[in-house]
């Protein structure tokens, strides 16, 4: 099913996002995560690939899996890596496993490099690849990564918004947002995205604070801003895991419930392949309903 038809502000979906395991432990704990997530029905789940496309063919495996659980997948294709033909046999096999949504996007440099460098007759923008798969009319339902805070790469939040509304014209159904903690940030991007004329949906990307080291390393990452008073909650518990991740599920069921009562067709975890922030979360939010 096309996730397109699954997003909609009167029934919100929930999904998660995976990344393919390196070891079969991993395999075996990932595995045991979507045992734990069935029973929340999510709207669809996402599959990553590593760097360079180094678990490509694990992500096809990991989506084809998924699908025969009955619950619909979308790959992740990054340009980092690849040339164009390599692009295509990737995605005539994605295509041939009858898998029907991609999350189209240009990918981080490598690790250890500053800049991001397209392989040779690669591509150096999402929205060349999405105007290729396009071009080669490919079936797809192609999602793509907009940033509420701006890409850390780009000199401004309005150029960002310029290469956003490029790469939806070339033919995106739907955007995830990169992770934010302050809701502001996302519906004043909303405002200005909607005002610059594009008008596909716009799911909130939510990463459930489990760890404060690993809150650091992400934020410096992706540009993403903690609110003050959040950090400095955390930094009082930082010593303590089980606090910290309590602190952190709250505060994304805060962000949730003002998200899907402000009517945002979904929300998106980004789980880190684990199971339990996630499903409290999503947990609250439907006794919230009931």
């Amino acid at each position: 099913m096309k996730i397109r038809n699954r997003l909609n502000p009167s029934n919100p979906c929930f999904s998660f996002e995976f990344f393919p395991p390196k070891t079969e432990e991993g395999l075996k704990n990932l595995l045991h995560t979507l045992d734990d997530l069935e029973p929340l029905a999510p709207g669809f789940v996402s599959v990553t690939y590593g760097a360079g496309g180094s678990t490509r063919g694990q992500t096809v495996d990991l989506v084809k899996a998924i699908g025969a659980r009955g619950i619909e997948a979308m790959a992740h294709v990054t340009c980092v890596g690849h040339a164009r033909t390599d692009l295509a046999l990737l995605l005539d096999q994605l295509s041939a496993a009858k898998v029907d949504n991609v999350l189209a996007l240009r990918g981080d440099p490598p690790a250890g490099d500053r800049t991001f460098v397209p392989a040779p007759d690669g591509f150096a923008h999402a929205s060349e690849l999405v105007g290729f798969i396009r071009e080669r009319d490919y079936p797809f339902c192609l999602g793509g990564a907009c940033y509420p805070e701006g890409h850390v790469e780009t000199l401004s939040r309005e150029d960002d918004l310029r290469h956003l509304k490029a790469k939806v014209d070339a033919g995106l159904d739907f955007l995830i947002t990169q992770i934010f903690f302050d809701n502001a940030f996302y519906f004043d991007f909303l405002e200005r995205a909607r005002r610059l004329g594009v008008n596909v949906p716009i799911v909130p990307g939510i990463m459930p604070i489990t760890n404060f080291e690993q809150l650091a390393r992400f934020t410096r990452m992706c540009g993403a801003t903690v609110p003050m008073r959040l950090q400095l909650a955390l930094e009082r518990v930082r010593h303590d895991a089980q606090a910290v991740i309590q602190l952190g599920v709250a505060h994304a069921v805060l962000q949730c419930t003002e998200l899907l009562r402000r009517g945002v067709p979904g929300i998106h975890f980004y789980t880190l392949n684990r199971s339990p922030a996630s499903r409290m979360i999503v947990t609250a939010l439907r006794a919230q309903d009931g």
